[in-house]
């Protein structure tokens, strides 16, 4: 998100300037390997240069491997485009690069997307720690190591090594400055208005939605020449689509293909002092409880949902209050924690069919046991936090079904395992599918996170206008940096 950005002039230009970002502290990530009393704690420091530095200082006779992990990353990263490429090009031409080879031969990208990020990581160093390291950022994409796909994490490593930024006065902001740019452009938006299907013709053709909303006994057909579903690809090919429809081959192809990604657990607390008072940084803290991770996923998703809050292996802390410079303005003298970590969503189906805030007592004390457990964890690292607690929230696997309509509680949409990466699921996974008129946007048809959602729009507008709005953007991006040298001139 630093100014001169691809990602920074997209999200600029979706709300015209007005969405404003906070760079996080550096240290941006802190990773803690071990139990409280014998972890040992290692800094990302924002910049690459600094990053690698702050890398070496940690693992001194591990500077080849440090070297050979960041080319590796910049060489795949760099080519992330290609991903873009195959998505937009006609399916028969990616079909004719993936089945001669041609894809891998001209492609890091694609070279090293099957495979996993473990296998690449044992083949630079021997040293647990520095393993972990190299791989402690899986959690955000959700994927343990010996599944996740090298060329995603790349990315993702990438992405970072500028260091991270925080959209001031919090996430509600991202869609509160774009809506005013829908209305100017003749659209409108609806909240608590689901959909309730997708409207097509006896041709094949979406011509629409069905919505339905407490504000209206019936439910109510919008009509439209183009729907575009980012609700992900099983809310709107199993939930949207009639049984017919999904029997086309492209939509079971995509199925087929796709799985569901992990759920998560979310704990949210309010604390009692500022800042500066509570010594809390504009950083986020990924705390593992073995330096390796691959181990740490049998033991907590084979038991039960009793025995699974005492089995939590890991957890990622933040204060969303310390990024924001505008908190304290809004919010004097108050803080905020929010937690994460994964979960079954086995554990909570037994309440899928109740109403939200309305499970009955069961539900919320299995949920406490899992925010009490993770909150144990998180004071043993942050004790002085004990005291300054001011209110708890927490919400499993059915609070993101309900709030984010994700399909079994997931934080990513379909999984971002190794399968989803392989040039024949990327090339599947675009933005067109087999009913005319119906386009896919999102995550789910590109790559998790506000980034990976951006750039699954990109794509998806591109093909529905029929022409590529990543050249559109490299020639607004030349005539900006030619406005400001002549303005400075």
């Amino acid at each position: 998100m630093y100014e001169k950005s691809i990602l920074r002039l997209m999200a600029d230009q979706l709300t015209e300037g007005q969405l404003q970002w906070d760079k996080m502290d550096s240290p941006f990530d802190v990773v803690v390997l071990g139990d409280p009393s014998t972890s040992k704690q290692y800094n990302l420091y924002s910049g690459e240069d600094e990053y690698i530095k702050g890398l070496k200082r940690c693992f001194p006779g591990e500077a080849p491997a440090i070297d050979k992990f960041i080319k590796l990353v910049k060489t795949v990263s760099n080519r992330a485009g290609d991903m873009v490429i195959l998505k937009m090009i006609p399916l028969s031409w990616a079909r004719f690069l993936i089945r001669t080879g041609l894809v891998n031969w001209l492609s890091p990208f694609f070279k090293m997307s099957s495979k996993s990020l473990t296998e690449v990581i044992n083949e630079l160093t021997q040293n647990e720690e520095l393993k972990a390291i190299f791989g402690y950022i899986f959690l955000t994409y959700g994927v343990f190591p010996r599944q996740a796909s090298f060329s995603v994490h790349a990315i993702i490593i990438d992405h970072y090594l500028e260091g991270g930024w925080y959209p001031r006065g919090g996430a509600s902001e991202i869609a509160f400055h774009i809506i005013p740019v829908i209305k100017r452009a003749g659209g409108a938006v609806f909240a608590r208005a689901s959909v309730q299907s997708i409207l097509v013709n006896e041709e094949g053709k979406a011509y629409g939605v069905t919505v339905i909303s407490k504000k209206y006994p019936e439910p109510v057909n919008v009509f439209a020449p183009v729907v575009i579903s980012d609700a992900g690809l099983f809310n709107t090919y199993k939930h949207l689509l009639s049984p017919k429809l999904q029997l086309l081959p492209g939509i079971q192809s995509q199925l087929n293909r796709a799985q569901h990604g992990l759920a998560g657990f979310s704990l949210f607390v309010g604390l009692r002092g500022t800042r500066e008072e509570l010594g809390l940084k504009a950083t986020n803290y990924y705390i593992y409880l073995d330096k390796n991770l691959d181990k740490l996923e049998a033991p907590y998703f084979t038991v039960s949902r009793d025995e699974a809050p005492v089995r939590i292996p890991v957890v990622y802390v933040s204060f969303p209050s310390a990024k924001d410079s505008s908190h304290e303005e809004r919010c004097p003298g108050k803080s905020t924690l929010t937690a994460l970590t994964f979960a079954q969503y086995e554990w909570f189906e037994d309440w899928k069919e109740e109403e939200v805030k309305k499970r009955g007592a069961d539900y919320e004390s299995v949920k406490n046991t899992f925010a009490e457990a993770m909150l144990e964890t998180i004071l043993k690292f942050f004790p002085h936090l004990r005291d300054k607690i001011d209110c708890i929230s927490s919400g499993s696997p059915l609070s993101n079904q309900h709030y984010i309509a994700s399909s079994r509680g997931e934080f990513y949409g379909i999984s971002h395992d190794i399968q989803r990466w392989t040039p024949e699921s990327v090339a599947l996974f675009r933005a067109q599918t087999d009913i005319k008129n119906l386009y896919m946007s999102g995550q789910d048809a590109f790559l998790c996170g506000f980034g990976g959602a951006l750039n699954g729009a990109m794509v998806c507008a591109s093909a529905v206008l029929g022409r590529n709005l990543y050249l559109d953007l490299m020639r607004l991006k030349k005539q900006i940096k030619q406005a400001k040298s002549k303005k400075s001139n």
